[in-house]
C-alpha cells in the first residue's frame, strides 16, 4: 500500500490482484485509491474533466475509486485509442444496461489518453461493490449457477438490442471525435480496422495474423510443408464463402469479448450480479463474436470445428446449434464438459430470447474462420513471456502440434 497527498487529502493506493513476481505482462495495472476524507460536490472534477466525453460527475461523499493504467508494454495492444475505446464502450454499456434494477457498469470520472505526449493512459472510475463471481462459482450448486446465468443472459440481451449511435459505422474499436461523438476506430486488441463488415473484419485480422506469423522465427509464416499456400488460398477465395449463410451479417452491437466469471462481481447473499468489469478487449462486432470470445468456464464458448477426435466438444457444438438431448450425456472424463451447466446456460439464453448460436444461421462457418485466425498466431508459440520460460523443445513441440491442427482445419474447410 502507498500513501500520497493530493489536494490536502491523503490517498491510500492499493494494488488489486497484482503480483510483482508474475512472469507475464499485465494488460492493465489496477489500483484502489482511498481518500482519508470524502469528496464534496464538484470537488473531484475540473471544468475540463466535466467536458470529457464518457464521464460522469463524482458523487458527493465518495471515498474510494479504481484507477486503471493500461500497460503500454502489453502484447499486441494498440495504445492510440485504447483508453478512448474502453471509456466509449463503458458509456454505451451503461446506457444499454441502465434499465436493470442493479447498476452493473462502473461510471468513469476521468481519463487520459496514451496517444498524447505521455505514453501512459489512465482511467479513474467507480469502485463497484461485490465479490468476484469466480471465487465461488465452482462450488455453487446448479440453482445458484442458474441465478447467475439468468442475469448474464439479461445483460447480454440488453447489449445486443441497444441501438448504437449513427456515428458508429464500422466493425472494430471506438474513439471520440472533436465534438465528443463516439465514432468507429482501430480495434485495440488488433491494431487494425475499423472495417465496413463482419467479413472484412476477419479478412483484415487474418492479414495482420499472417504478417505476424511471417515475423516469428518459430512459425516462419507457416511456409513449411506447403501450409502457407493453403492459408493464402483460404483467405483469398474461401473466406467469403464462409459468410454467405451467416444470418443478419450486418448486425453489430457492443461486444464485451471477455464476459466471464472473473470479470463479474456479485453479492453472495442475494446472488445478484453487482458489476461487469474490464472492457479492455471490448469492441463493436456481430453478436456471434461474443460467443467466440466469452463465457469460457461459465456456459462455454462456441468454437470452430474441434476435430473429429474430440467427441465432447463436437457434441457440445451440435447441441448448441440444435438443442440439448434428454437425458444429458455423461462427461468422458472428470475435466470434461459440465453438461448440466451448459444446458442451464442455454435455457436462460432461450428464455430471454438472446441471439445465440442456435438462432444464428451460419455461425459455425464464421466460427471456423475465427479458429483459423487463432491457429495462425497461437499464444503458446508467440507470447514472448512464455517463450522465455518454456524450453525450446516444448516450444517446437507446440509448433508441430499446432501445424497439425491447422492442417486438419484446412482439410475440413476444403483447402
Amino acid at each position: 500500500m502507498l500513501i500520497v497527498s493530493l489536494d490536502e487529502k491523503q490517498v491510500e493506493i492499493t494494488p488489486i490482484e497484482y503480483d510483482a513476481d508474475c512472469p507475464f505482462k499485465y494488460n492493465n495495472f489496477v489500483y484502489r485509491a482511498a481518500l482519508t476524507s470524502p469528496t464534496i460536490a464538484n470537488s473531484g472534477a475540473s471544468n475540463e474533466t466535466k467536458q470529457q466525453p464518457g464521464c460522469a460527475m463524482i458523487p458527493e461523499g465518495v471515498t474510494q475509486f479504481i484507477v486503471r493504467l493500461p500497460n503500454p508494454d502489453a502484447e499486441g495492444m494498440n495504445t492510440s485509442n485504447r483508453v478512448e475505446n474502453e471509456v466509449a464502450i463503458i458509456s454505451l454499456a451503461s446506457a444499454a444496461l441502465a434499465h436493470l434494477e442493479q447498476k452493473v457498469v462502473p461510471s468513469v470520472y476521468g481519463w487520459g489518453s496514451a496517444a498524447g505526449a505521455s505514453p501512459q493512459g489512465w482511467i479513474l472510475q467507480e469502485l463497484m461493490p461485490g465479490t468476484p463471481v469466480d471465487a465461488g462459482f465452482r462450488t455453487m450448486d446448479l440453482q445458484q449457477k442458474k441465478a447467475i446465468f439468468a442475469q448474464m443472459a439479461e445483460i447480454l440481451d440488453a447489449l445486443q438490442k441497444y441501438q448504437l449511435p449513427q456515428t458508429i459505422t464500422g466493425f472494430g474499436g471506438l474513439t471520440f471525435d472533436q465534438s465528443g461523438n463516439t465514432v468507429s476506430a482501430t480495434m485495440t486488441s488488433v491494431d487494425a480496422g475499423p472495417w465496413p463488415s463482419y467479413e472484412a473484419s476477419f479478412q483484415g485480422r487474418l492479414k495482420v495474423a499472417i504478417a505476424e506469423a511471417d515475423k516469428s522465427p518459430i512459425i516462419r509464416g507457416w511456409r513449411n510443408n506447403g501450409v502457407r499456400e493453403r492459408i493464402d488460398a483460404f483467405v483469398e477465395s474461401g473466406l467469403p464463402a464462409q459468410f454467405l449463410s451467416l444470418a443478419s451479417k450486418q448486425d453489430k452491437c457492443v461486444v464485451h469479448a471477455d464476459f466471464t466469471t472473473n470479470n463479474m462481481l456479485y453479492d453472495p447473499k442475494s446472488q445478484r450480479i453487482t458489476a461487469l468489469l474490464d472492457y479492455d478487449f471490448a469492441c463493436i462486432s456481430h453478436p456471434s463474436y461474443e460467443f467466440f470470445r466469452s463465457f469460457n468456464g461459465c456456459g462455454g464458448q462456441f468454437g470452430g470445428w474441434p476435430g473429429d477426435e474430440d467427441n465432447d466438444l463436437l457434441a457440445l457444438q451440435d447441441y448448441k446449434l440444435h438443442g440439448f438431448p434428454s437425458p444429458l450425456p455423461l462427461s468422458s472424463n472428470t475435466d470434461g464438459v459440465k453438461w448440466e451447466d451448459m444446458k442451464a446456460w442455454e435455457d436462460e439464453l432461450e428464455r430471454v430470447q438472446v441471439q445465440r448460436p442456435r438462432t444464428t444461421q451460419g455461425i459455425e462457418k464464421a466460427a471456423d474462420v475465427d479458429a483459423v485466425l487463432q491457429m495462425i498466431i497461437p499464444w503458446r508459440i508467440t507470447n514472448p513471456d512464455i517463450l522465455r520460460l518454456q524450453p525450446e523443445e516444448s516450444t517446437m513441440k507446440c509448433r508441430d502440434e499446432n501445424e497439425e491442427q491447422l492442417v486438419k482445419m484446412l482439410d475440413h474447410l476444403g483447402f
